[in-house]
C-alpha cells in the first residue's frame, strides 16, 4: 500500500489532474448512472476551496506588502516598481473583460443545476466604494466581504512597515501564516484528482459533451488575452520605454517564459528570469534583485486578464447583464485582487470570489463556476502564467533604463 501511494505522488499533479478529468467524462459518457453516487466528492473540494478564499486573501496580500518592507524597495526603485505593476494589472484586467464581453465565452454555459437569474439590486458606485473601508473587520472577514478585507490587509501591511523594528513580529508571523496556508493549498491540490473526476463526471452525466464547449470558448480566450496583453501592453513598454529591442528582449525571455508554462508559476520563473536579466538584458544587480522579487509576488498579469475574463464569463452563465458600475467596481477589485494572488498554480481561482461577491454573486455561484472551471485549469494556468513572467521582465527593464541601470556593452 505504501508503496502504491509513493507511485501515485511521483506522478506529477497535472498528470494526475488530467487522468481524473479523462475518467469523469468516460464515466459521465458510459456510466451516468455512477455520477450521483460520487457527487459528494466534488461537493467537498468545492467546499474546501471556498473554506480557504478568506484567509488567503486576507493574509498574502497583507504579507505581500510587508514584503516590502526592505529599505531597498522602499524607494524610487520600489514606488515605480509598484506604480507600473499597477499599470500593467489593470490595463489586462480590462483586457480580460473586454474579451469577455465580446466573445461571451460564458453565454448557455451548462453550471449544473445552477439556474440563470437577475442578481438583486446593485449597490451604486458610491456605496461600494464607500463599502470598501469596513466598520467592522471581524464581520466583513465572517461575511467574505472582499473588498473591505482586501483594503484592511492592505492598510494593516502599511501599519506594520511603519512600525519599524517594533512590527518585525507582526511581518514574520505574517508571512508564516503565508507560508501555511500555502501549503494547505497544496494539500487540497492533491484532492484535485479525485475533485475533478466527481465534478466532470457529474457535468457530462446532466449535460453531455456540450459542457465543454464553453470551456473551449474560455480557453481561446485565455490565449488571446496573453497575446494581447504582451503585443498590446508589454510590447509598447519594452521598445518606447525601456528602449530595448524587442527581437532581443524576446529572445532572452523564451527560457523564464517556458519555464513559466511547464510549472504554472510565476514564483518558479524567479531564477531563471534573474539569470536573464543579470546575463542577457545587462541590467544592473541592485535592480535586477529588487525589482524581480517584487514581481514575483504582485506582477499578476496573467491572473489578473484571467480573473477579468473569467467574472465575466462567470455572469454571463449566470445570465446577468453587468451594467458600467458593475464593470467599474468588477475592475477595480479585480486588479486589488490579483496584486495579491499567491504565485502557485491555480491560485487565481481563489481570488474569483473577491470579485464576484463584490458585484452581489453568492458564495454558493461562486463555487459552482469554480467547480465548473476547475477541471481545466491547469491548462488554462500553463498559458496565462506566460503573461505573468513576461510583466515581470518588462517591469524590470523599464525600471532599469529609468534608473540608468542597463548597460549598453
Amino acid at each position: 500500500m505504501t508503496g502504491l501511494l509513493r507511485r501515485w505522488f511521483a506522478i506529477p499533479l497535472w498528470q494526475r489532474v488530467v487522468g481524473g478529468l479523462i475518467a469523469g467524462v468516460l464515466l459521465g459518457l458510459f456510466w451516468p448512472a455512477a455520477a450521483p453516487w460520487i457527487a459528494f466528492v466534488g461537493e467537498v473540494f468545492v467546499r474546501l476551496i471556498r473554506m480557504l478564499v478568506v484567509p488567503i486573501v486576507f493574509v498574502s496580500i497583507a504579507s505581500g506588502v510587508t514584503a516590502l518592507a526592505d529599505p531597498r524597495r522602499l524607494g524610487s526603485v520600489g514606488g515605480r516598481t509598484v506604480l507600473l505593476f499597477a499599470i500593467t494589472t489593470a490595463c489586462a484586467v480590462s483586457v480580460g473583460m473586454a474579451l469577455g464581453l465580446l466573445i461571451e465565452p460564458g453565454t448557455g454555459a451548462a453550471l449544473g443545476k445552477a439556474i440563470p437569474h437577475a442578481l438583486g439590486e446593485a449597490k451604486s458606485l458610491h456605496d461600494q466604494l464607500i463599502g470598501i473601508v469596513p466598520v467592522n473587520i471581524v464581520q466583513s472577514l465572517a461575511e467574505g466581504d472582499m473588498l473591505a478585507i482586501i483594503f484592511f490587509a492592505m492598510l494593516l501591511g502599511f501599519g506594520v512597515i511603519l512600525a519599524g523594528e517594533e512590527g518585525r513580529p507582526m511581518a514574520a508571523m505574517l508571512q508564516s501564516a503565508s507560508r501555511v496556508l500555502f501549503h494547505l493549498v497544496r494539500i487540497v491540490m492533491e484532492i484535485t484528482p479525485f475533485g475533478v473526476l466527481a465534478l466532470i463526471a457529474k457535468a457530462v452525466a446532466d449535460n453531455g459533451v456540450a459542457v465543454f464547449t464553453n470551456i473551449g470558448w474560455l480557453a481561446l480566450c485565455v490565449l488571446l488575452g496573453v497575446v494581447a496583453q504582451i503585443l498590446l501592453v508589454h510590447l509598447p513598454l519594452i521598445r518606447l520605454v525601456a528602449r530595448l529591442s524587442v527581437r532581443r528582449f524576446f529572445r532572452a525571455a523564451i527560457d523564464p517564459l517556458l519555464v513559466a508554462f511547464s510549472t504554472a508559476s510565476s514564483a518558479a520563473t524567479l531564477p531563471v528570469a534573474l539569470r536573464v536579466a543579470l546575463e542577457d538584458l545587462r541590467i544592473e544587480p541592485a535592480i535586477a534583485s529588487t525589482v524581480l522579487p517584487i514581481g514575483a509576488s504582485i506582477g499578476k498579469d496573467g491572473t489578473a486578464m484571467y480573473v477579468g475574463l473569467l467574472s465575466i464569463f462567470s455572469l454571463q452563465a449566470l445570465g446577468v447583464h453587468p451594467d458600467l458600475p458593475m464593470l467599474a467596481i468588477m475592475l477595480l477589485t479585480g486588479s486589488l485582487a490579483a496584486f495579491g494572488t499567491a504565485p502557485i498554480p491555480s491560485a487565481s481561482l481563489f481570488m474569483l470570489a473577491a470579485v464576484l461577491s463584490a458585484v452581489g454573486v453568492s458564495p454558493e455561484q461562486t463555487a459552482l463556476v469554480v467547480g465548473f472551471v476547475l477541471p481545466f485549469d491547469r491548462l488554462l494556468d500553463m498559458t496565462r502564467t506566460v503573461a505573468s513572467a513576461s510583466a515581470n521582465l518588462t517591469v524590470t527593464a523599464v525600471v532599469a533604463r529609468q534608473e540608468q541601470a542597463i548597460s549598453t556593452a
